[in-house]
């Protein structure tokens, strides 16, 4: 009995130990300290007791894997799986909710948008008495960030404002030790003002992203911050902004660099697609290829990766390049479920058949874009493909057809009328009047 005492005693001990090194914001010690534990935990008996221990040292360890490696760590989505088969034996709902929020973090991770959309509703599933709140926002978390990685983003907005009327940032500005190892008042903002703007509201999106960053600053957390940055710098893209993107993700590289942090996915995307924008069309297109390349590119949001791709070899002239770079982009969508840029993905696929002169089948395109960008509710996206498709039809003539179709886009615009897109609408139906 003694010894077993020991051994528990032992195994408690290097919990504590790595709890203490994630305040400490030291997650390769708290690793090693969680891994410890776990060997130390093999010399007790089983039953109960070791296992309740060991769903705790596997959540901790699940977490702060995430949060050196990125949600693509293969070894922190093993955690939480043994995690959660201990805990349904268990039937402890709280560690039941944690694991399966950390198993729709990896599935994230690794790009696997349906399971994400399985998970989640697990989640909301657990927490549909309403009687833990706290359970209730990290619930709506994960149906925030699914509905914005399916292309839902009506789903997202709706799930991100209740999300940021429950939270609270002296109550759960510590959620992060224990969900995700981010903040999701933070995340809540950040995917929120990309929402804003794929729904078209770009001045909206603006605000909060700039009150979004205000938060991660306010809150100190490098991880959560560096969430921010990447998600509002996708955000100035969008916004036809990229020395702002460039800043914020020069500003996340140098964090995640200092604190030996991972990313949420891979940054090159978003340096490859300011590039562009600014007119260094084979450097984004390097940059774009590097990034694909990586692990990180292999997984999560490489559909966006690959329009980004597509985008710079158009401005390049390289139909051939971009088409492929937009078919590829498309064949993941369909296996992933990932749908956060199907409208993007047929507008330049249309853009690439243009360019090669199969005209029948590049306004097939740009159609399918429309349908998909309406039907998403994604009227920046909608704008975009409505412009493409009316700048080819005042190309072939159909000037009164062309002015048709993008003049009730563009009015239905309230805000955002510096921003790129709306200023190369207005420009088109300027020269179709």
């Amino acid at each position: 009995m003694t010894v077993a005492g020991d051994t528990e005693r032992a195994v408690d001990q290097w919990l504590n130990a790595g709890q203490h090194a994630v305040q400490r914001l030291a997650y390769l010690e708290a690793i090693r300290h969680f891994e410890r534990g776990l060997v130390t935990l093999a010399a007790l008996p089983e039953g109960p007791a070791r296992d309740r221990r060991e769903i705790e040292l596997q959540l901790a360890r699940g977490l702060s894997l995430f949060t050196a490696g990125g949600f693509a760590s293969v070894e922190a989505a093993q955690a939480y799986k043994r995690a959660r088969e201990l805990a349904d034996q268990q039937g402890d709902s709280r560690q039941q909710f944690m694991a399966i929020y950390g198993l729709w973090q990896a599935a994230n991770g690794a790009g696997r948008i349906r399971d994400c959309s399985s998970l989640s509703g697990q989640l909301l599933q657990l927490t549909a008495d309403k009687v833990d709140d706290e359970l209730r926002l990290q619930a709506h978390h994960s149906a925030w960030a699914t509905g914005m990685f399916a292309g839902e983003p009506v789903t997202a907005r709706e799930h991100s404002e209740v999300g940021g009327r429950l939270y609270d940032f002296e109550r759960h500005r510590y959620h992060h030790r224990h969900y995700g190892g981010h903040d999701p008042g933070v995340c809540a903002g950040s995917i929120g003002a990309v929402v804003h703007w794929l729904l078209g509201y770009p001045e909206k999106a603006s605000a909060i992203g700039r009150e979004t960053v205000a938060l991660a600053e306010r809150l100190a957390h490098p991880f959560s911050l560096g969430v921010c940055l990447l998600w509002t710098g996708m955000l100035r893209v969008d916004r036809g902004e990229p020395e702002i993107a460039l800043q914020q993700l020069d500003a996340a590289e140098t964090l995640a660099s200092e604190q030996r942090l991972g990313f949420v996915w891979e940054p090159g995307f978003l340096r490859g697609a300011a590039l562009c924008m600014q007119g260094a069309f084979g450097e984004a297109a390097a940059c774009l290829r590097d990034a694909l390349g990586g692990r990180l590119g292999a997984l999560t949001y490489r559909p966006y990766g690959l329009a980004c791709l597509a985008e710079a070899m158009v401005r390049q002239k390289q139909y051939t390049s971009a088409f492929a770079a937009a078919r590829e982009g498309l064949e993941v969508q369909e296996r992933t479920g990932y749908g956060h840029c199907h409208a993007e993905l047929h507008r330049l696929e249309g853009i690439s058949l243009i360019g090669l002169n199969r005209l029948e089948e590049a306004e097939n395109a740009l159609e399918e874009a429309l349908r998909v960008a309406r039907r998403q509710r994604a009227k920046s996206y909608e704008l975009r493909a409505a412009t493409s498709l009316a700048r080819l039809w005042g190309e072939q003539g159909r000037r009164m057809e062309a002015g048709e179709l993008l003049a009730p886009v563009y009015r239905w615009f309230t805000e955002g009328f510096n921003t790129t897109d709306l200023k190369e609408a207005k420009r088109l139906l300027d020269e179709l009047a």
